[in-house]
């Protein structure tokens, strides 16, 4: 039991190291962009003074070193600062674009997992058959396909020739829940049609590996059916891959909807971060960034955590 506090606490700090490391390179991205912020800002018609004053007052006149570690720790406290196109404070703009992100991922995970669970299962069930490969055809063409090829065939189909949904995805907080899944249904599909091939191939592959374990042989020899022999021996023991691939993809529903949210004009985290973009707000820019790399190092610590947690061989200290 003490190897697995040790693998935890290994694991932990190493996020947090990498999580620090990221917000240093955000924050240098940033620093090294072309011009002069306060300038851009401003405009070409700004006096020199006008220039100078509105430095002082962003902090730009301080050392690069010293400003990151200001930003870091106002972060740490959930202070991001304000934003520089309309001076609302960062950490308001941030609550509600990312409920709105963590909904829409919710939505697309409580799909795509069950679904890729279960076409796992029944492609390995029927190995070689006209069912497993046209899983794979069709995994294969999802995988190949870019998310906005994907949004627009949908929005092609769905909104504009059988108008059943909505191309825009304009929800609100004060909308009927019945109501936020229908408008965020074609965006959820999207993510569900990208990430879905890539777990159940997964899945497919975690238990044709274990089916040729001796114990497999055994339990088969022993007049169990297919699908016991799966679903009791075969699934428990290829969890350790499943998990890491699903935790990858929940990383991905979280940090990769930047392209579907900008399609389906979303207002989540990712319009939030092109909008900052356009509008040269580098504190927004800063913040969704760090919150985007805490995410996905945070999934990808629990997906550790789990496969630790669920692998034998640890858990009988062997490992």
């Amino acid at each position: 039991m003490s190897r697995i506090w040790v693998l935890l606490g290994e694991r932990l700090a190493l996020g947090v190291v990498t999580l620090i490391a990221i917000s240093a390179l955000i924050f240098l991205g940033v620093e090294l962009l072309p011009g002069d912020l306060a300038q851009q800002i401003l405009g070409q018609s700004a006096t020199p003074e006008t220039v100078e004053a509105f430095r002082r007052e962003l902090g730009l006149d301080q050392p690069a070193v010293q400003r990151y570690f200001q930003w870091l720790a106002g972060a740490l406290h959930g202070d991001f600062g304000n934003s520089l196109s309309n001076n609302r404070p960062i950490s308001e703009l941030l609550s509600a674009r990312l409920g709105n992100t963590l909904f829409l991922a919710s939505f697309a995970a409580a799909i795509s997992i069950p679904l890729a669970l279960t076409l796992g299962v029944l492609a390995a069930l029927y190995r070689n058959s006209v069912f497993d490969r046209l899983c794979n055809v069709v995994a294969l063409v999802c995988v190949s396909l870019p998310e906005f090829f994907v949004a627009y065939v949908l929005i092609l189909f769905f909104s504009v020739r059988m108008a059943l949904f909505p191309s825009l995805s304009n929800i609100d907080a004060a909308m009927p829940f019945g109501e936020l899944l229908y408008r965020s249904f074609l965006p959820a599909l999207t993510l569900v049609l990208v990430v879905v091939a890539h777990m159940m191939r997964m899945t497919r592959a975690a238990i044709i590996n274990v089916l040729a374990s001796p114990y497999i042989e055994m339990a088969r020899l022993k007049g169990m059916g297919r699908l016991r022999v799966i679903l009791f021996h075969a699934l428990p023991n290829a969890l350790a891959p499943i998990i890491n691939v699903v935790a990858l993809n929940l990383a991905y529903l979280v940090v990769g909807v930047v392209v579907v949210e900008v399609v389906f004009v979303y207002p989540g985290l990712g319009q939030l971060f092109v909008d900052a973009v356009s509008h040269r707000d580098v504190m927004v820019v800063q913040s969704v960034g760090l919150i985007f790399a805490a995410a996905y190092i945070l999934l990808n610590l629990i997906a550790d955590l789990l496969s630790i947690v669920s692998n034998p061989r640890i858990l009988n200290g062997e490992g």
